[in-house]
């Protein structure tokens, strides 16, 4: 695999330097792991990328063609991000989204369906059919429109990823053990995914997952494939079908496989990841080995601690002890007042170089952008602000409310059929994003009796090291 005297001669080298950055001893040890299959578990701020390029870098300095090597990340975001890294340190190898991989190994020769074509048909169906429909009469008593038809998308999405069809839901529907309220739910899924997949068959394209699975097909037939080194960037956002992609090319053409990731930052569960691909690597890779990178660079230690606490609340998480040199006093702020306008006014006071996080589209959309002419701000939803960070971080709308955060709208329990957790625990990952995004302080926008479970929770477990501050008080000053 690599030039043995070169080898030799790095293991004993203490420092690792690239792009001129020093590596620590954790990171050194990612970069230079010899398994043939192995996962770097990177904390928040820990130099995930930093990593990633440093080990393409030695794989080159061992003797390994740039066409040798290919890095998969999942989205074209962070596919760039890296890209610009590498560049600018002159290297040029593949980095791709694992859709952009699926084409190349079907030759182009589909035609593929917008993303939102399933959002799209589960809109019109209950625009024109479903109201006609004695089961929507049912349900509707039961859970508003925009959960219903959430629930419907997030189980198709489900489906798709794990390459079930129909089938899969005629069984669930024909079983005896399930309760009635239950069946009537899969029905509209089932009506909804026949739509869909007429719709794809008439237009004679595929979906994103399609992709996926008919290019996992493909992987039998190939005779060559040019990579020997695959990296895997975000490994904690991978589905099924992803891993049975990169499985299948692993063992056919014997390549050695990083996959880098951290799972308290898996935060798309509702597209069909599956978090048990990270948390039992070894299971699907055996005879891997297991890295994990140890300090994180950009939280004060407030904040790595208590997020960490936090987060390993879900009973599936890998344990860590990330460590930081950081000591910031009052890094945890939580913010009482009568609405988010006011908080912000408050906090713009004392504070710059901001990002505001929203659960959702519309905690952010308008209404602030006059408070902040003066400001370096940016609004993000937390999803979006995954990978970024900034010296203050504000989170918007902390209440306990369906939109609210932990949003409700994907607890109904036919998901149960589908996903293997809950949803909370997907949420309380997401929380766990937020509060990470912040290289000084962050900032917890709540109200008084409508507090999240998540406020309720750090108050009560970290009341000593979180600083409250109550606008909504008559004698506040």
């Amino acid at each position: 695999m690599f030039n043995n005297n070169y080898m030799n001669t790095f293991l004993f080298t203490k420092n690792i330097t690239f792009n001129n950055k020093t590596l620590d001893k954790y990171q050194t040890k990612a970069v230079l792991c010899k398994k043939d299959n192995y996962l770097i578990i990177a904390g928040a701020g820990s130099g995930k990328t930093l990593t990633i390029a440093a080990r393409i870098k030695y794989l080159l300095d061992n003797n390994v063609k740039e066409r040798e090597i290919l890095c998969i990340s999942f989205t074209n975001e962070t596919v760039n991000s890296i890209k610009n890294t590498l560049i600018n340190n002159l290297i040029n190898v593949d980095v791709m989204t694992f859709h952009k991989l699926a084409l190349r190994i079907l030759n182009n020769t589909f035609n593929i369906a917008s993303q939102d074509l399933l959002e799209y048909i589960t809109g019109e169906f209950f625009e024109s059919i479903i109201y006609h429909d004695n089961i929507y009469k049912i349900l509707e008593y039961i859970e508003n429109r925009n959960n219903l038809k959430q629930t419907i998308i997030t189980f198709i999405m489900h489906m798709k990823s794990l390459n079930l069809e129909e089938a899969f839901l005629y069984k669930l529907i024909n079983d005896r053990n399930i309760y009635i309220d239950d069946k009537l739910y899969l029905v509209l899924i089932l009506k909804v995914y026949l739509i869909y997949k007429e719709e794809l068959n008439s237009e004679q394209k595929i979906d994103f997952d399609d992709m996926i699975n008919l290019s996992f097909k493909k992987v039998e037939d190939l005779e060559y494939f040019p990579y020997k080194y695959i990296i895997i960037d975000e490994y904690q956002d991978t589905s099924i079908c992803k891993y049975r992609l990169i499985k299948a090319l692993v063992d056919k053409f014997k390549i050695h496989l990083t996959s880098v990731g951290d799972d308290y930052q898996s935060i798309y569960a509702f597209t069909g990841c599956n978090l048990s691909l990270f948390t039992k690597y070894k299971k699907y890779f055996p005879n891997s080995k297991i890295v994990k990178l140890k300090y994180t660079y950009r939280n004060p230690n407030d904040i790595v601690q208590i997020s960490k606490r936090f987060v390993m609340k879900n009973k599936n998480q890998i344990n860590k002890r990330l460590k930081t040199n950081k000591y910031i006093d009052n890094a945890i702020t939580i913010v009482y007042s009568n609405s988010d306008r006011e908080a912000l006014e408050y906090l713009f006071k004392d504070i710059d170089n901001v990002m505001i996080l929203g659960r959702n589209n519309k905690d952010i959309e308008g209404n602030y952008e006059d408070l902040t002419q003066d400001k370096s701000v940016r609004f993000l939803t937390v999803h979006k602000s995954k990978g970024l960070e900034e010296n203050n971080v504000i989170i918007l709308n902390v209440i306990d409310d369906t939109l609210g955060f932990p949003n409700k709208i994907n607890d109904n329990r036919v998901l149960r059929y589908i996903k293997d957790e809950d949803n909370l625990e997907s949420e309380r990952r997401l929380f766990y994003v937020a509060l990470t995004r912040a290289r000084e302080k962050v900032f917890i926008l709540t109200r008084r009796n409508r507090e999240s479970i998540f406020v309720k929770e750090l108050i009560k477990e970290f009341k000593y090291k979180i600083k409250i501050i109550s606008l909504d008080q008559k004698n506040f000053k």
